[in-house]
Protein backbone atom coordinates (compact mmCIF):
# COMPACT_ATOMS: atom_id res chain seq x y z
CA UNK A 1 0.00 0.00 0.00
CA UNK A 2 1.33 3.41 -0.95
CA UNK A 3 0.53 4.96 2.43
CA UNK A 4 3.00 2.58 4.10
CA UNK A 5 5.78 4.62 2.48
CA UNK A 6 4.81 7.58 4.67
CA UNK A 7 6.11 5.78 7.74
CA UNK A 8 9.04 4.07 6.03
CA UNK A 9 10.46 7.43 4.96
CA UNK A 10 10.90 8.31 8.63
CA UNK A 11 12.38 5.02 9.77
CA UNK A 12 14.48 3.73 6.83
CA UNK A 13 14.36 6.28 3.98
CA UNK A 14 17.06 4.72 1.78
CA UNK A 15 15.30 1.35 1.64
CA UNK A 16 11.98 3.09 1.09
CA UNK A 17 13.31 5.13 -1.85
CA UNK A 18 14.71 1.95 -3.42
CA UNK A 19 11.28 0.33 -3.06
CA UNK A 20 9.58 3.39 -4.56
CA UNK A 21 11.89 3.30 -7.61
CA UNK A 22 10.86 -0.28 -8.35
CA UNK A 23 7.12 0.37 -8.21
CA UNK A 24 6.56 2.51 -11.34
CA UNK A 25 3.11 3.69 -10.26
CA UNK A 26 1.43 6.08 -12.66
CA UNK A 27 1.15 9.73 -11.59
CA UNK A 28 -2.63 9.34 -11.44
CA UNK A 29 -2.43 6.42 -9.03
CA UNK A 30 0.11 8.27 -6.86
CA UNK A 31 -2.20 11.25 -6.66
CA UNK A 32 -5.37 9.30 -5.92
CA UNK A 33 -3.89 6.83 -3.43
CA UNK A 34 -1.35 9.08 -1.73
CA UNK A 35 -1.34 12.82 -2.41
CA UNK A 36 -5.13 13.32 -2.36
CA UNK A 37 -5.31 11.63 1.05
CA UNK A 38 -2.29 13.06 2.87
CA UNK A 39 -2.60 16.56 1.43
CA UNK A 40 -6.08 16.78 2.98
CA UNK A 41 -4.73 16.49 6.54
CA UNK A 42 -3.60 20.11 6.84
CA UNK A 43 -6.69 21.77 5.30
CA UNK A 44 -9.08 19.63 7.37
CA UNK A 45 -7.19 20.34 10.60
CA UNK A 46 -6.95 24.04 9.71
CA UNK A 47 -10.70 24.19 9.10
CA UNK A 48 -11.47 22.58 12.45
CA UNK A 49 -9.08 24.78 14.42
CA UNK A 50 -9.84 28.12 12.77
CA UNK A 51 -13.62 27.69 12.65
CA UNK A 52 -14.18 25.96 15.99
CA UNK A 53 -11.15 26.36 18.29
CA UNK A 54 -9.83 29.79 17.36
CA UNK A 55 -6.53 31.33 18.43
CA UNK A 56 -5.19 34.23 20.45
CA UNK A 57 -2.22 36.50 19.86
CA UNK A 58 -0.74 37.76 23.12
CA UNK A 59 -3.50 38.63 25.57
CA UNK A 60 -6.04 39.50 22.91
CA UNK A 61 -9.45 37.90 22.77
CA UNK A 62 -10.14 34.65 20.94
CA UNK A 63 -10.27 34.97 17.16
CA UNK A 64 -11.99 32.58 14.75
CA UNK A 65 -12.92 32.44 11.11
CA UNK A 66 -16.51 32.04 10.00
CA UNK A 67 -17.26 28.49 8.90
CA UNK A 68 -17.75 29.53 5.28
CA UNK A 69 -14.50 31.51 5.26
CA UNK A 70 -12.59 28.67 6.93
CA UNK A 71 -14.00 26.22 4.38
CA UNK A 72 -13.00 28.47 1.47
CA UNK A 73 -9.47 28.89 2.82
CA UNK A 74 -9.11 25.15 3.40
CA UNK A 75 -10.32 24.19 -0.08
CA UNK A 76 -8.05 26.75 -1.75
CA UNK A 77 -5.09 25.56 0.35
CA UNK A 78 -5.81 21.95 -0.62
CA UNK A 79 -5.93 22.82 -4.33
CA UNK A 80 -2.72 24.85 -4.02
CA UNK A 81 -0.96 21.88 -2.44
CA UNK A 82 -2.07 19.55 -5.23
CA UNK A 83 -0.88 21.97 -7.89
CA UNK A 84 2.38 22.57 -6.01
CA UNK A 85 3.22 18.87 -5.81
CA UNK A 86 2.47 18.43 -9.51
CA UNK A 87 4.60 21.46 -10.44
CA UNK A 88 7.52 20.17 -8.36
CA UNK A 89 7.19 16.72 -9.88
CA UNK A 90 7.15 18.23 -13.36
CA UNK A 91 10.32 20.18 -12.51
CA UNK A 92 12.04 16.96 -11.39
CA UNK A 93 11.33 15.34 -14.75
CA UNK A 94 12.12 18.48 -16.74
CA UNK A 95 15.59 18.82 -15.16
CA UNK A 96 16.34 15.09 -15.17
CA UNK A 97 18.30 14.94 -18.41
CA UNK A 98 20.37 17.99 -17.45
CA UNK A 99 21.68 16.21 -14.37
CA UNK A 100 22.26 12.86 -16.07
CA UNK A 101 19.30 10.95 -14.67
CA UNK A 102 18.57 7.58 -16.22
CA UNK A 103 15.11 6.65 -17.47
CA UNK A 104 13.98 10.24 -17.15
CA UNK A 105 11.20 9.43 -19.61
CA UNK A 106 9.28 7.72 -16.80
CA UNK A 107 7.04 10.54 -15.47
CA UNK A 108 6.16 8.66 -12.31
CA UNK A 109 9.65 9.21 -10.90
CA UNK A 110 9.26 12.98 -10.72
CA UNK A 111 5.80 12.84 -9.18
CA UNK A 112 6.94 10.13 -6.78
CA UNK A 113 9.91 12.20 -5.58
CA UNK A 114 7.77 15.29 -5.13
CA UNK A 115 4.91 13.43 -3.44
CA UNK A 116 6.97 11.43 -0.99
CA UNK A 117 9.34 14.29 -0.21
CA UNK A 118 6.33 16.39 0.80
CA UNK A 119 5.20 13.71 3.27
CA UNK A 120 6.61 15.53 6.34
CA UNK A 121 4.73 18.69 5.33
CA UNK A 122 1.53 16.70 4.82
CA UNK A 123 1.80 15.08 8.25
CA UNK A 124 2.75 18.39 9.88
CA UNK A 125 -0.81 19.44 9.10
CA UNK A 126 -1.90 17.70 12.30
CA UNK A 127 -0.14 20.50 14.21
CA UNK A 128 -2.80 22.91 12.96
CA UNK A 129 -5.24 21.37 15.43
CA UNK A 130 -3.30 23.40 18.01
CA UNK A 131 -3.63 26.87 16.44
CA UNK A 132 -0.71 28.65 18.06
CA UNK A 133 1.25 30.56 15.39
CA UNK A 134 4.76 30.08 16.83
CA UNK A 135 4.15 26.36 17.41
CA UNK A 136 2.81 25.83 13.88
CA UNK A 137 5.74 27.78 12.40
CA UNK A 138 8.30 25.61 14.22
CA UNK A 139 6.60 22.35 13.24
CA UNK A 140 6.34 23.31 9.57
CA UNK A 141 9.91 24.59 9.49
CA UNK A 142 11.18 21.25 10.82
CA UNK A 143 8.94 19.39 8.35
CA UNK A 144 10.21 21.51 5.45
CA UNK A 145 13.83 20.84 6.40
CA UNK A 146 13.24 17.10 6.63
CA UNK A 147 11.32 17.16 3.34
CA UNK A 148 14.24 18.90 1.64
CA UNK A 149 16.62 16.28 3.04
CA UNK A 150 14.33 13.49 1.81
CA UNK A 151 14.41 15.00 -1.67
CA UNK A 152 18.22 15.16 -1.62
CA UNK A 153 18.44 11.62 -0.23
CA UNK A 154 16.00 10.22 -2.78
CA UNK A 155 17.35 11.88 -5.92
CA UNK A 156 20.38 9.61 -6.46
CA UNK A 157 18.37 6.49 -5.64
CA UNK A 158 15.21 7.16 -7.63
CA UNK A 159 16.72 9.09 -10.54
CA UNK A 160 19.93 7.03 -10.73
CA UNK A 161 22.48 9.84 -10.46
CA UNK A 162 25.67 10.42 -8.48
CA UNK A 163 25.35 12.04 -5.07
CA UNK A 164 27.56 14.90 -6.21
CA UNK A 165 25.07 15.78 -8.92
CA UNK A 166 22.19 15.35 -6.47
CA UNK A 167 23.48 18.36 -4.53
CA UNK A 168 23.05 20.67 -7.54
CA UNK A 169 19.86 18.92 -8.67
CA UNK A 170 18.39 19.30 -5.19
CA UNK A 171 19.46 22.95 -5.01
CA UNK A 172 17.70 23.68 -8.30
CA UNK A 173 14.56 21.92 -7.09
CA UNK A 174 14.65 23.85 -3.83
CA UNK A 175 14.65 27.06 -5.88
CA UNK A 176 11.64 25.80 -7.82
CA UNK A 177 9.88 24.96 -4.54
CA UNK A 178 10.48 28.49 -3.25
CA UNK A 179 9.11 29.96 -6.49
CA UNK A 180 6.00 27.78 -6.09
CA UNK A 181 5.61 28.96 -2.49
CA UNK A 182 5.91 32.62 -3.46
CA UNK A 183 3.44 32.08 -6.31
CA UNK A 184 0.85 30.67 -3.92
CA UNK A 185 1.30 33.67 -1.61
CA UNK A 186 0.84 36.07 -4.52
CA UNK A 187 -2.18 34.07 -5.65
CA UNK A 188 -3.65 34.35 -2.16
CA UNK A 189 -3.32 38.12 -2.19
CA UNK A 190 -4.99 38.31 -5.60
CA UNK A 191 -7.89 36.12 -4.44
CA UNK A 192 -8.29 38.20 -1.28
CA UNK A 193 -8.63 41.31 -3.45
CA UNK A 194 -11.50 39.59 -5.24
CA UNK A 195 -13.29 39.03 -1.93
CA UNK A 196 -12.24 35.42 -1.29
CA UNK A 197 -10.39 36.22 1.91
CA UNK A 198 -10.61 35.36 5.59
CA UNK A 199 -13.58 36.68 7.56
CA UNK A 200 -12.76 36.96 11.26
CA UNK A 201 -15.12 36.77 14.21
CA UNK A 202 -14.49 37.12 17.92
CA UNK A 203 -14.72 33.95 19.94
Amino acid sequence: MLLSHAFGLFTHPDDEWASIRKEHHTPRRLYVAYVFILAAIGPICAYISTAHFGWTIGNDRLIKLTEISALQMSVLTYLAMLVGVFALGYAVNWMAKTYGAREEHVPSYGIALASYSCTPLFLAGFALLYPVPWFNAIVFLIAACYGAWLMYDGLPIVMGIDKDRAVFYGGALLTVALVILVSTRVGSVILWNFGVGPVFVSG
